[in-house]
């Protein structure tokens, strides 16, 4: 098994050839505004700091992705669930959203690009 590493934005497998997620894992941000317009429930987990989720957010739960181990008891009850994960650039929400997904998230999927790309639409 390889360690998992996140690396200049992208969370890769160290020393495994780069592969994209696979599509059942991601979102595209045109999605998720499509849901979020269609006023659809959605479990969003914002994984930036406090701060940064003060500033602008979409809603949802803020868990900044360092305390994501130590706080996942706190959704503990969105396991079934289709939970979306997202951070500005999209890095760390992937590398959450994995993390989740290891965790028994299995619907966990992170949005492509994150905050910038929503925001570009």
């Amino acid at each position: 098994m390889y360690p998992l590493v996140p690396r200049c934005g992208v969370a890769r497998l160290s020393g495994a050839p780069v592969n994209p997620a696979p599509i059942e894992s991601t979102l595209t941000a045109a999605d998720l505004k499509q849901r979020l317009d269609a006023g659809e429930p959605l479990r969003l987990l914002d994984v930036r700091e406090p701060d940064e989720f003060a500033d602008f957010n979409l809603g949802g739960v803020n868990i900044p992705s360092g305390e994501l181990p130590e706080r996942i008891q706190e959704l503990e009850d969105w396991k079934a669930d289709d939970v979306i994960v997202v951070c500005y650039y999209g890095a760390l929400s992937d590398y959450a959203s994995r993390y989740l997904r290891r965790k028994g998230f299995a619907d966990a999927k992170n949005v492509e690009g994150g905050l910038e790309a929503f925001l570009s639409l």
